[in-house]
């Protein structure tokens, strides 16, 4: 790995491609929780490697490992170009005080990986959207807010409808 890193930062496209494709399956998946379209994971995944390449070394070993910081860098990228899409319409519904949200409970705890892409996949997309930088990346309610440009209300009514959803689906399996 440090060899194809040392390459990757001299430039070297042999590197580059190794580096992709060793990681290519783990960011598609990551992508795809943000996007439907395969067209659309592909661009996520190359902009972000784009990003990984152009800016390599700025990664420090001593701050954490190689994938985690590959794996921001990635992750952002598709952020980013959920930002940039004005014309993207998502059907979200304002929570309000009323309605109440009040759980932290993580209904992938006792999943799998493979289970939670299963399920995840049966969501929405902008709720699988939210519920992955939420339960799975870890962010905060105000950080998903502020990443996606929508009300924090908006994401606490995705959350909940994350978890009714998954609720029923766990309920009643295939």
């Amino acid at each position: 790995m440090n060899r194809t890193l040392e390459g990757c930062r001299r430039g070297e496209r042999q590197a580059q491609e190794k580096l992709y494709r060793q990681f290519y399956p783990v960011l598609f998946a990551l992508c795809k929780n943000f996007f439907d379209d395969k067209h659309d994971i592909l661009t996520a995944i190359n902009n972000g490697m784009l990003k990984v390449f152009a800016n390599i070394h700025q990664y420090n070993p001593e701050k954490g490992e190689f994938f985690s910081w590959m794996y921001t860098t990635v992750r952002n990228a598709a952020l980013t170009m959920l930002r940039d899409r004005k014309t993207q319409t998502f059907d979200y519904v304002e929570l309000n005080d009323t309605m109440g949200f009040v759980s932290r409970e993580n209904p992938f705890e006792q999943l799998s990986g493979n289970d939670i892409h299963v399920y995840l996949m049966q969501l929405p997309v902008a709720t699988r959207r939210i519920c992955s930088l939420y339960y799975l990346d870890g962010f905060l309610i105000k950080e998903i807010a502020q990443a996606v440009e929508i009300s924090e209300g908006t994401v606490k009514w995705h959350l909940n409808e994350s978890r009714n959803r998954l609720k029923t689906i766990l309920e009643n399996p295939l």
